[in-house]
C-alpha cells in the first residue's frame, strides 16, 4: 500500500495596498463675497456645472464651509490656489475616516 505524502496547503494572505490619500477642497463661508462670484468661482475653477456650483454655495453660506471637491492633494492644491487668488476662502484637508 502505498501512502499520499503529498500535502498541499491553501494560505489565506491579506495584502496592504498603498493608496493615495484622499483629501477635500473646503471653501469657507465669509460675509465679503458674493453667491454669484462663489458659483461662477467653483463652475470655472472646479468645473461644476452651475446646478452643482449653487448647491455648493447654499451649503457654503448655511453651513459655514463645505467640501466641493474631493481628490489627491496635488490634483486639488492648484483649484485651491485659484479660489484663494480670487479672493475666497479656501482649504485642502486630510479626509477623516
Amino acid at each position: 500500500m502505498q501512502s499520499n505524502t503529498d500535502t498541499r496547503f491553501l494560505e489565506e494572505v491579506d495584502v496592504l495596498t498603498a493608496t493615495a490619500s484622499s483629501c477635500q477642497l473646503i471653501v469657507w463661508n465669509d460675509e465679503v463675497n458674493t453667491f454669484e462670484w462663489v458659483i461662477e468661482t467653483l463652475m470655472e475653477v472646479c468645473g461644476h456645472n452651475f446646478e452643482q456650483a449653487e448647491q455648493c454655495s447654499l451649503f457654503i453660506h448655511f453651513k459655514g464651509k463645505y467640501a466641493v471637491k474631493q481628490g489627491d492633494y496635488d490634483h486639488l492644491k492648484p483649484m485651491c490656489e485659484a479660489i484663494l487668488e480670487r479672493g475666497i476662502n479656501a482649504t485642502v484637508e486630510e479626509t477623516v475616516s
